[in-house]
């Protein structure tokens, strides 16, 4: 999908205060990308509409649609840039254990903790605005796996290390995990990082009998 970036020649003009002389700005696809972003970080998905994004950019909500065709676009460009976010997020995240699982499930309740507004959006299946701000969804385990097989190569791990049916001890390690993120969410988880990832290294070794 591509669109068409406002130029500095193509601008719009806009009057301030008592001011007689007007101000021209040019606004862009990416400054309008960013804030909807960092809104939908800092404020929910919910929160990114029209008119909220054009006046934390400082314009009004004509230099939006002369980029993006209607805000399901601006929508699902700003879902597009949580999920690379978090594919990013967690090739930073330090890891930790050997443990099959281990890292993958670490990273992802730091991200409910730390940006809880975009997991939401991403790994939550209600709420989080989507009822109102409808995007063009991916499953959890695409968003997990990403661009470079973060689950296949987990999996593969598991294998190696002589599990029966690695596929299945995912599944189970999973709701185990996701259960923890969404406790982030809600205050309700309190354990340490060093009480986490031991949970979650002897929640392997129990799955898989080893």
């Amino acid at each position: 999908m591509s669109y068409h970036c406002i130029t500095d020649e193509e601008t719009y003009t806009e009057k301030t205060g008592r001011d007689t002389m007007a101000r021209k700005e040019s606004i862009t696809i990416q400054m309008i990308l960013d804030t909807a972003f960092e809104m939908t970080k800092e404020e929910g998905f919910a929160n990114v509409t029209a008119r909220k994004v054009a006046a934390k950019v400082g314009c009004s909500t004509q230099p939006i649609f002369r980029v993006y065709k209607n805000m399901e676009e601006l929508w699902d460009a700003v879902y597009e840039r949580a999920a690379g976010f978090f594919q990013d997020y967690y090739s930073l995240y330090p890891r930790m254990s050997k443990t099959p699982f281990s890292n993958l499930g670490m990273a992802y309740i730091a991200f409910a903790r730390e940006e809880s507004h975009l997991f939401e959006l991403l790994f939550a299946t209600q709420g989080a605005g989507l009822e109102s701000n409808p995007v063009n969804r991916k499953s959890m385990y695409e968003i997990l796996n990403g661009a470079e097989g973060n689950v296949v190569y987990e999996v593969s791990l598991a294998k190696a290390a002589g599990c029966k049916d690695p596929s299945d001890l995912f599944m189970k390690m999973w709701i185990f995990i996701h259960g923890a993120a969404c406790m982030s969410l809600t205050g309700d988880y309190d354990l340490t990082e060093r009480e986490t990832l031991t949970l979650l290294e002897n929640c392997y070794h129990s799955f898989s009998g080893m």
